[in-house]
């Protein structure tokens, strides 16, 4: 190696040597800090709680302790080849029922779901959603308490009209629900659910009343009952059955259903009113079904329009769209057409209202209602009657009727986006009538589109005049100016006659 590079090799050695002690003297008096040093917490609240929001939440937590235990899992195995109404749920229904986390499956097999039920006794019987049992096989209800004890449960009874029903099994000295008067209930009030929602069982969520007597048609058919209170409680599938309280700890309702584009929580849950529960539930453990008396009416809420064209002062009572045949309504001289403004003095102003008041006598009952006929005041003393077990269903014919549309006359009334021609002789001896003129067209987006007015049905009567042909019809209407109401009765494609409130436009 050649002099000049020993040298130089040499000379890098020595620098790094001082570089070195350089560096250990100056990290020398370094303090190392080691693990075990301690931060104190700052504990103290930033801000002093407003009492009266403490005493809320207090509320909460002794409402959850207490109430918790007197709500049940309920878990459902079906029969097989069965659902609900044997028919594939609507995945576009915005109101849903809500059976278990993945609703009904396609497979005809045995199928499982879960909900949440109420104990309202303390040997057992406890209150939930006919749609949670409905269905059930044989020992294929099981119930779960808070205190994981499982049981097999049978069902007492079932009422599809309010989507109640009450199943038992055999325990004792169970905690049980204290039931609170939804009649006292307000918009505004504060609410917990408690119930199972999505596996997620025991699960408490809070909110306020929203709305009430809500009628959202989840139940179906014409005698269903729906007075619904709304809230904001979280409800997702899984809480159907469960426990709507107040801050007193009270039952006020049965979550049953929720508004949803997506099948979860949306903010809007439905839960039955507790004073419809407790006259079920006491029926349905004491015969097993729930008897009700019936007027024998099929009834519409009154509206603006309506109301001008009945000559109300305003928009209240609920109108009488016809009346059955023998039922207790015809006996006692009910007309179509007449408004009941109240019964037993309470007054009326929606359809769910009369059916809640009217479906909590029992046939035999006397109703005593204040009825609207022509600009007077009447009093009706009706006697009800137990509805048929088996009512006659109606052939829905859509078909065109043939070989009788010659020679008619036939006009279009522009102030109402309707065409119309007389009624053939078909479809007046098919719904017994002596005339009427049948709706061909109906305008889309019309008033009378949005009113309900469709196509194929006929017209017997405008503002209160017997119509037989297109003429009458045209004469009924002679003089009317935008705004006017018109009042028609029609007969619908079941054969129904109802009343269709309508403006001229």
């Amino acid at each position: 190696m050649p002099r000049k590079s020993i040298i130089a090799a040499g000379f890098v050695v020595l620098l790094s040597i001082i570089f070195g002690a350089v560096l250990i003297a100056n990290f020398s008096g370094v303090k190392v800090v080691h693990s075990d040093s301690q931060i104190e917490f700052k504990t103290t609240p930033p801000l002093t709680v407003n009492p009266n929001v403490k005493s809320l939440n207090d509320a909460f937590i002794e409402i959850s302790k207490t109430v918790t235990p007197t709500v049940v899992y309920i878990e459902v195995k079906s029969r097989p080849g069965k659902n609900e109404n044997n028919q594939q749920p609507d995945e576009n229904d915005p109101f849903k029922f809500f059976f278990g986390p993945e609703g009904q499956m396609p497979d005809p097999g045995p199928q499982m779901g879960s909900g949440s039920g109420v104990i309202i006794s303390s040997d057992g019987y406890i209150v939930t959603n006919n749609h949670v049992v409905k269905g059930a096989g044989e020992h294929g209800i099981k119930v779960v308490l808070t205190d994981k004890r499982e049981f097999d449960a049978k069902v007492i009874g079932l009422d599809e009209n309010t989507d109640l029903a009450v199943i038992k099994i055999e325990a004792s000295d169970l905690p049980v629900m204290s039931l609170g008067n939804s009649d006292n209930i307000q918009v505004g009030e504060w609410v917990l659910a408690i119930g199972n929602p999505l596996g997620l069982n025991y699960t408490v969520t809070a909110g306020i009343v929203s709305a009430l007597g809500r009628n959202i048609g989840v139940n179906g058919g014409g005698y269903a009952i729906e007075n619904f209170i709304q809230t904001d409680a979280a409800i997702n599938p899984g809480n159907s059955g469960g426990a709507l309280v107040d801050v007193n700890g009270q039952l006020v309702g049965i979550n049953s259903a929720i508004k949803t584009n997506t099948g979860y929580y949306q903010g809007y849950g439905f839960a039955i009113p507790v004073n419809i529960v407790k006259s079920v539930s006491q029926e349905l453990i004491r015969s097993g079904k729930v008897v009700r008396g019936y007027i024998g009416v099929q009834i519409q809420t009154v509206d603006e329009t309506m109301a001008k064209g009945l000559g109300l002062d305003k928009a209240r009572g609920v109108l009488v769209q016809s009346v059955q045949k023998g039922g207790g309504g015809d006996e006692a001289g009910l007309q179509a057409g007449d408004v009941i403004l109240s019964v037993d003095g309470k007054e009326v102003n929606a359809s769910n209202e009369l059916q809640v008041i009217i479906n909590s006598k029992r046939p035999g009952d006397v109703a005593k209602l204040n009825v609207f006929r022509d600009g007077k005041t009447i009093e009706k003393d009706v006697t009800l009657k137990p509805r048929a077990e088996e009512e006659k269903q109606t052939s829905m014919n859509n078909n065109k009727e043939e070989g009788s549309n010659k020679g008619v006359n036939s006009t279009t009334v522009k102030g109402l986006g309707i065409s119309v021609q007389d009624a053939p002789s078909t479809l007046k001896e098919k719904y017994n009538i002596s005339g009427g003129v049948l709706v061909t067209s109906v305008d889309k987006f019309s008033e009378t589109f949005y009113r309900g007015l469709q196509e194929g049905s006929v017209i017997i009567e405008a503002n209160k005049k017997k119509i037989n042909n297109a003429g009458d019809l045209s004469d009924a209407l002679s003089g009317k100016t935008t705004g006017d109401p018109v009042l028609l009765k029609v007969v619908d494609k079941s054969g129904s006659e109802r009343i269709v409130a309508l403006k001229m436009q």
